[in-house]
């Protein structure tokens, strides 16, 4: 078994101890990690991971346990080994930059190599070597930080981290006050980081979506390492046994379910094996295409194609029938959502009562045929009030329900229960999708 670069052994730290205010923040972790590893630390705020990665620059001394970096315990070093190791040893980035406003970008990313007395000419070589690395143009070195973006401010940040040349870099939440175009740019940074310079990088985030950069993912909650995940489609740097790490339907879920334990995604494949047809390959598929359908650059003819084309050819596998089936319901869907948004905003406009009219004719008439709906004329007209009721906001989700199953007599439609559930969730479907584009105004644009 290969040496560990840090070796964190049963580590607890309480903050405010014996106060009314006491927080566990890390309550008895134990875990390895080895040299040339990409390692996050993984969790929702106030889980512990960012004081884990504190504990291993050195910044907060443990109630008990050990940190070993390298084979040595750091909390028993002296002040000077101590500071040797956050100069030499170990760099971090901080979601912040830190990045000290008043002198320029050069001698920012040098300030670290005046305590490992370094000449000026080697300083400002060597920071700007990294400076170009990093993408920031040479017109930029004598510029105060103030006057760069968020992304190239935190870019220099890595360079600094960087200019002594050190085993293991730390970042905390390097991204976090990042647009995702330079959030991008810095994260590619970390894995070249990682691949190129062959540097151990522990870095903390809360975003899923950059589980994939890492070899392993340590997942943590209420201070404890509640487990670790092998990315199986990386090639590892701890050396695990032929057939120990497998891309399982629960490692795939981990990533649209982050925050769940193993116990709630393996509920989650099961209801998905007995309520559904497709897989959540497929149904990542399927979301994907109705976010273009949204945008209005996907339409039903595509969407078809798509529904039809086997799953191995990157479509959904469905039959024609259920193809032709789904593709109506989804193009109906957004349809009516269209004309509740329009419904919304022509509220209060001088035509609105007969606008209004059209619209719930149009709508029961969808609904009749979506669900195959048999009703009397009395009904007809409780549901054409009670739509217009919940489109309109005047009633909610349960009101509506409730008043298309109770008795006439009470005010109801008297639907059976299964119909008036179906009439629910159907209005409440239309509601999510024409309400939202009335409050954001970002996918499909205003229609009146």
């Amino acid at each position: 078994m290969a040496k560990t670069a840090i070796q964190v052994d049963d580590m607890v730290i309480t903050y405010n101890k014996g106060k009314s205010n006491e927080f566990n923040a890390l309550q008895h972790i134990s875990a390895e990690i080895f040299p040339r590893e990409y390692i996050i630390l993984f969790g929702p705020s106030g889980c512990g991971k960012s004081t884990l990665l504190y504990t291993m620059l050195g910044g907060i001394v443990p109630e008990s346990g050990h940190m070993y970096v390298k084979g040595e315990d750091i909390y028993a070093y002296t002040p000077a080994e101590m500071n040797e190791y956050q100069q030499a040893t170990i760099g971090i980035v901080y979601q912040q930059f830190n990045l000290i406003s008043s002198i320029s970008v050069l001698d920012n990313v040098a300030l670290p190599m005046i305590f490992l007395n370094k000449s000026v000419a080697e300083r400002n070589a060597r920071g700007s070597d990294l400076l170009r690395r990093f993408g920031i143009p040479q017109r930029l070195e004598d510029k105060l930080p103030t006057n760069m973006s968020g992304g190239q401010q935190q870019r220099v940040a890595v360079a600094r981290a960087l200019v002594n040349d050190p085993e293991i870099l730390l970042a905390d939440e390097p991204v976090g006050n990042l647009d995702s175009i330079s959030a991008e740019h810095v994260m590619d940074s970390f894995k070249e980081i990682n691949e190129k310079d062959r540097k151990t990088v522990i870095l903390v985030t809360h975003d899923a979506k950059y589980l994939p950069y890492a070899h392993r993912v340590f997942y943590m909650r209420d201070g404890v390492l509640r487990r670790v995940a092998v990315n199986a489609e990386k090639e590892q740097v701890k050396r695990v046994k032929p057939g120990e790490t497998i891309v399982t339907e629960i490692e795939k879920l981990t990533r649209l379910y982050p925050y769940d334990e193993p116990l709630t995604l393996k509920v989650k494949s099961v209801v998905n094996f007995v309520t559904q047809t497709i897989g959540f390959r497929q149904l990542e598929r399927l979301e994907l295409a109705i976010l273009e359908i949204l945008k209005g650059t996907m339409d039903e003819g595509m969407f078809l194609d798509l529904l039809r084309r086997p799953s191995m050819q990157n479509g959904i596998g469905m039959s024609m029938e259920e193809s032709v089936q789904v593709a109506r319901r989804t193009f109906g869907l957004m349809k009516y959502s269209h004309d509740i948004e329009r419904f919304r905003v022509e509220a209060h406009s001088d035509d609105m009562f007969l606008h209004q009219q059209k619209f719930i004719d149009r709508l029961l008439e969808y609904l009749r045929e979506e669900i195959g709906l048999q009703s009397t004329p009395q009904q007809l007209q409780i549901l054409r009030i009670a739509v217009a009721d919940r489109v309109g906001g005047i009633i909610n989700a349960d009101d509506f329900h409730q008043r298309m199953a109770m008795p006439v007599a009470m005010g109801g439609a008297d639907y059976a229960e299964h119909n008036a559930y179906l009439l629910a969730r159907y209005m409440e479907k239309l509601i999510a999708q024409g309400a939202y584009t009335i409050q954001q105004n970002e996918l499909v644009g205003s229609h009146t």
